[in-house]
């Protein structure tokens, strides 16, 4: 609830258990630049919490960074909007980056499945599922990691 929201930097990562960003076009002017968020999703990797995001949301692991300084998903499987699924909603001009190009110019193994289908991939404690029709799957697929 909107009421009830609680800003980034009061969020204690040790009094959550996992830590999940999904889509929209918003990520990729904010959330992909904010320090705190950046702090937060590094914070629950090195606890080995899940870390998990769908859509566009995978445009937040554009700055993080692993325990030796390398970006956070390089060597990792991961997945995110593709450039296809972008061109296809006519925005490849507008948004800042696409996050295809992003996860594998920090080294992430980009996987996709056909545009707009449901794909999820889960690499360790990482969660990241390609577009919308992939949210309930790819949050099942952390709480599995929950349990």
């Amino acid at each position: 609830m909107v009421n009830n929201t609680v800003k980034l930097s009061d969020i204690n990562a040790y009094e959550y258990d996992a830590i999940f960003y999904p889509g929209g076009h918003g990520p990729l002017w904010d959330l992909a630049e904010d320090p705190t968020s950046r702090q937060l999703i590094e914070t629950f990797y090195y606890q080995g919490k899940p870390v998990g995001a769908v859509c566009h949301g995978p445009a937040v692991f554009r700055h993080t960074r692993s325990d030796r300084d390398e970006p956070l998903v390089q060597g990792k499987r991961v997945t995110g909007f593709t450039n296809g699924e972008e061109a296809a909603v006519g925005l490849t001009e507008v948004v800042p980056f696409l996050v295809e190009d992003m996860l594998k110019e920090n080294g992430g193994l980009y996987e996709k499945a056909d545009d707009f289908t449901s794909y999820v991939v889960t690499d360790g404690n990482l969660v990241t599922g390609q577009n919308p029709v992939s949210s309930e799957a790819c949050v099942n697929a952390v709480l599995a990691l929950l349990k």
